[in-house]
């Protein structure tokens, strides 16, 4: 009802209207012609709202920006590059999956997101014509043995570019842990983190890896959901916009009896690329096709 223009002569009668939800439904407001106008005033590049009411919006407790600051400045600010990668498994089974691992290394060698290891027993970087940088990996995840793994391979053995790669990873909670104040504050805390990232992977489908590229206005590599505990192929693809997916939108019957495509209506407002057929989201470029 509220996203449909005929419905709003009703509501427009209402002073205040107070609306809470857990879900990003920005994308389906701008179906309402009604409201186009303004949004386009307000948001002319369309790909940035959720980045500009994030930063408007979002006010950290000391307790939270201290983390975020400690664990920069310690852990990050001396990287010539740094590469955020948000891991989020959807699982009854809150553990380590080896394709998952697989995939990550998979995604970050083929979109040279991060140097390949020398082949075992070679000690020398093959290729040293450019100057070593130190590259910096932020992971996020409840589990550790995905960092854990990551930070093996590189300090057994050297990158064929001689950069260095060092591995940091703030928590590991093991489960979620909803509600639980501390628990809370550290997820956020890495979101910022992650937003300060120079290049992000993020998991598909994951409200943690949305807020984290929403914030930075990074549009990130996305891991791609697997199948059959199986590595996809291809391992993760590039997202078109920094925008939040808006993940379970309304069917939109305005005019129609029946539902139709509501990624069809308006060109800025597509499928997500993690959701091709449901989810939604806003983008700014319409020449990009998914």
């Amino acid at each position: 009802m509220f996203f449909c223009q005929k419905d709003q002569s009703l509501i427009n009668k209402v002073p205040w209207l107070v609306v809470k939800s857990n879900l990003y439904f920005i994308p389906s407001l701008w179906l309402n012609p009604s409201f186009q106008t303004e949004l386009i005033k307000l948001f002319p590049q369309k790909d940035t709202v959720f980045y500009h009411l994030a930063r408007y919006l979002f006010h950290p407790t000391n307790q939270v920006w201290g983390m975020v600051t400690r664990s920069y400045n310690a852990y990050l600010s001396r990287a010539d590059e740094i590469l955020g990668i948000q891991i989020r498994v959807f699982s009854r089974q809150t553990k380590y999956f080896q394709h998952v691992m697989n995939q990550i290394v998979a995604c970050t060698q083929r979109e040279k997101l991060l140097p390949e290891a020398a082949a075992q027993g070679e000690s020398q970087a093959t290729n040293t014509s450019n100057p070593t940088k130190l590259k910096a990996v932020l992971v996020t995840s409840l589990n550790p043995e995905y960092s854990n793994n990551l930070k093996n391979m590189y300090w057994e053995r050297p990158t064929t570019t001689g950069d260095i790669v060092k591995v940091y990873q703030p928590s590991r909670e093991r489960f979620q842990q909803t509600d639980k104040k501390l628990h809370d504050q550290k997820a956020l805390a890495e979101m910022y983190l992650l937003s300060l990232t120079d290049k992000l992977i993020t998991s598909s489908s994951s409200t943690f890896g949305y807020v984290a590229q929403g914030l930075g206005g990074l549009k990130p590599w996305i891991l791609y959901t697997p199948k059959k505990f199986k590595t996809p192929n291809p391992p993760c693809g590039r997202g078109v916009s920094m925008e939040p997916c808006f993940l379970k939108p309304p069917a939109h019957r305005c005019e129609a009896k029946k539902g139709i495509n509501t990624a069809k209506i308006v060109p800025f407002v597509r499928h997500c690329e993690d959701l091709r057929h449901y989810g939604l989201k806003l983008v700014d470029d319409t020449k990009d096709e998914l």
